[in-house]
């Protein structure tokens, strides 16, 4: 993408500010949301545009059909249950509608697949704790955000810009400061304030330390772990993938029991499981494999799933 901004709440308020962004945009008031993006993204969107009167409508992402009303679609990239949609078609599709591509997705998966921009997503979003910042019980985290220079009046949050002095020397500012400090708050793109800065900067640190190749490099972890989980697993009696589509580091599982009986079970020996995804598919459990995990500790989730059969 062109243009990043500062930063923002966490990925689910940014997602949400770039719907509305989207709707100054196209000056039209209606948010088509796939209903494979995360359900608390769903809610937090949902919340906002509720507060302007801005339509909401869940489509399928495979049958979206989207009208001239439309201001974005809004995507999740790997979606909500860790799988891998055609973005190239879905970008595409939005555009022939005059409406805007907006796509939530996950940072560390860009180490390794095509970035939105490349699909020609106008907004890009994302959550920035898997960049070097702590869980830390939930938050709090930094949102990513991101776009095509043309949008950048539209922009929330506070952008920094490079200049020099009247010594030559480089400099950073805060630049088109069209925000709720600056102007009537009416008139303002967002009130964001500036309590996410310290893990912007924390985040910034993190993804400098790495670089392109380090970036990459956890990547790949995430994939062959996730993928030698998913092997181990459905190698169990009773396991299964019920969905046959590409996936990065998160992935659904078919138990032979209701996940909710299984994660109290893992909890007795300090296994934090999966999520609870029934209500997707049945006896479901979102399971989710990071850079973090060793291999012992795979090994060690799938011999306490070998329990229940």
């Amino acid at each position: 993408m062109e243009v990043a901004n500062a930063g923002m709440y966490d990925g689910a308020t940014s997602l949400a500010e770039a719907a509305l962004m989207a709707c100054r945009v196209t000056r039209r008031e209606k948010v088509a949301l796939a209903d494979t993006v995360s359900p608390a993204y769903s809610a937090v969107i949902r919340t906002y545009c509720q507060s302007q009167d801005i339509a909401v409508e869940t489509v399928s992402p495979e049958n979206h059909m989207l009208d001239e009303e439309t201001a974005c679609l809004v995507l999740q990239y790997p979606n909500y249950l860790g799988y891998i949609e055609d973005l190239q078609k879905l970008v595409a599709d939005t555009h022939e509608k005059g409406a805007l591509a907006v796509v939530s997705c996950d940072p560390t998966a860009m180490g390794m697949l095509q970035t939105p921009g490349h699909y020609r997503a106008d907004i890009v979003t994302g959550e920035g704790q898997p960049l070097g910042i702590p869980s830390s019980y939930g938050g709090p985290y930094v949102g990513l955000f991101a776009t095509k220079q043309e949008y950048i009046r539209q922009m929330p949050s506070r952008l920094s810009g490079r200049t020099l002095d009247k010594n030559g020397k480089t400099g950073y500012v805060l630049t088109l400061q069209t925000r709720e400090q600056h102007i009537r708050r009416e008139r303002a793109t967002s009130n964001i304030c500036t309590n996410e800065a310290l893990y912007a900067l924390a985040s910034t640190i993190y993804l400098s330390a790495m670089g392109k190749q380090g970036m990459k490099q956890v990547a790949e972890l995430c994939y062959h772990k996730a993928h030698y989980a998913a092997s181990q697993i459905v190698a169990l009696p009773g396991y299964s993938l019920p969905i046959s589509a590409p996936f990065f580091q998160e992935f659904v599982v078919q138990c032979p029991a209701p996940p909710a009986e299984i994660n109290a079970a893992l909890l007795t020996k300090n296994i934090l499981g999966g999520l609870d995804v029934s209500d997707r598919v049945e006896n479901g459990m979102l399971l989710c494999v990071t850079e973090m995990n060793s291999k012992a500790d795979i090994d060690t989730l799938v011999a306490a799933l070998g329990e229940f059969k």
